[in-house]
């Protein structure tokens, strides 16, 4: 039985380890299929707080990892598999094994959603990203290109144009499916170009392997064509890390953990922290705060019951 388990070793995950470590609760964390979250797949982070000359993501996700180890948490590699809440106790099915813990944080965070084209893995975070307030600062007075159509990708757009010379905003349809504010707020911009009817068919790199364009297809003619971009901003949605826990553990309708006062679930000693359950902000500041806060309501909670 122990004490904590914590999924997910992103920023949330990472610091609510630091914090109950530091409790001496000796949690066992475990990283699932990407370990250090979607943060190890951003090459420059500048607006996390202490880093003033701005640090590689993955370097911030290891030195979080080895700030825990130093306290006495404990990783393991595994996939949670499914969970089940009987009598108190909490139960994660783990590569075939079950394990049991007093108190469970839920850090499993969000996986963005991708159109699925070749070589998307290698290219994201050279041209390729899902967060334009992680990396819209990189592409000052050059063209960009957002892909969706929702109230995301307006906002990404409509924020892109404080650093880019053009936004070309690519849709499927010949309207938006955002709410009107946040769609007339977009095509009304000066800098925002939609491009209507048209899905991204392949990306086009340079020489040294960075996005230089995409070649687009009009849905309606089915004519093809390139355009210049120096980055492209996907925003057709993310798909939160929930499914072992979907059916035991409320969710919203899109599937993301929700929280009943602080980080607390329905189920008692199941907390959620990070983009698991923050499909607003979803930020590396605001995910370690909630791990933070996790880590602070397990602890009382565990403490209230000895």
């Amino acid at each position: 039985m122990e004490n904590v388990i914590i999924v997910g070793t992103g920023c949330a995950g990472l610091t609510a380890a630091i914090y109950t470590a530091r409790a001496n609760l000796s949690p066992l964390v475990l990283e699932g299929r990407q370990p250090g979250g979607q943060l190890t797949t951003t090459t420059a982070v500048e607006n996390f707080p202490g880093f003033p000359d701005g640090v590689d993501g993955p370097e911030l996700i290891m030195r979080m990892h080895a700030q825990a180890e130093k306290f006495g948490a404990r990783f393991r590699y595994g996939t949670v598999e499914a969970f089940e809440s009987v009598e108190g106790v909490n139960r994660l099915k783990v590569d075939d094994a079950w394990v049991e813990t007093r108190a469970l944080i839920i850090a499993s965070g969000a996986s963005p959603r991708y159109p699925g084209l070749d070589r998307e893995k290698e290219l994201i975070g050279h041209g390729l990203t899902s967060c334009a307030t992680c990396d819209g600062a990189f592409y000052r007075n050059v063209p960009v290109a957002v892909i969706g159509g929702g109230d995301s990708a307006c906002e990404e757009a409509t924020f892109l144009t404080r650093f880019a010379s053009r936004v070309h905003l690519i849709h499927r349809r010949d309207t938006l499916r955002a709410s009107r504010i946040m769609a007339d707020r977009a095509l009304n911009h000066p800098k925002i170009e939609p491009v209507w009817n048209s899905a991204v068919t392949e990306y086009l790199t340079d020489a040294g392997g960075e996005v230089r364009g995409v070649k687009l297809k009009n849905l309606e003619t089915g004519a093809e064509s390139e355009l210049a971009v120096k980055c492209v901003f996907v925003a057709i949605g993310h798909e939160p890390n929930t499914q072992p826990f979907r059916g035991k553990i409320d969710t919203d309708e899109a599937g993301y953990l929700k929280q009943a006062g602080g980080t607390f679930t329905n189920i008692p000693g199941v907390f959620a922290a990070g983009d698991v359950a923050d499909h607003v902000y979803r930020q590396a500041v605001t995910a370690a705060g909630q791990g933070c806060a996790a880590a602070i309501d397990a602890e009382r909670w565990l403490a209230a019951r000895e």
